[in-house]
């Protein structure tokens, strides 16, 4: 869902913020940073750009069917009120 390499930098940025002891602490903290964020990401119920992408263009393909669809209705509709 997210892009690993961002989640990396961001737990990267975290870790470097820390005070030298805790750094000291080793790679658990830095992965235990690690977990904490993907963690609270998966929480806030997000699609990933790509997902969102796609969902867009389902959506532009819907709607321009719908739009055909209600055209050819209207057609219809006046074809059988002439008559």
């Amino acid at each position: 869902m997210f892009d690993p390499k961002k989640l990396e930098q961001i737990a990267k940025q975290i870790h470097d913020s820390m005070p030298q002891p805790v750094k000291e602490l080793g790679s658990d903290v830095e992965q235990k940073v690690r977990q904490v964020i993907q963690g609270q990401l998966n929480k806030l119920d997000m699609v990933s750009r790509e997902e969102f992408d796609v969902q867009t263009q389902v959506l532009l393909r819907t709607r321009q069917k719908l739009s055909d669809m209600e055209q050819k209705l209207n057609e219809l509709e006046a074809k059988l009120s002439e008559k």
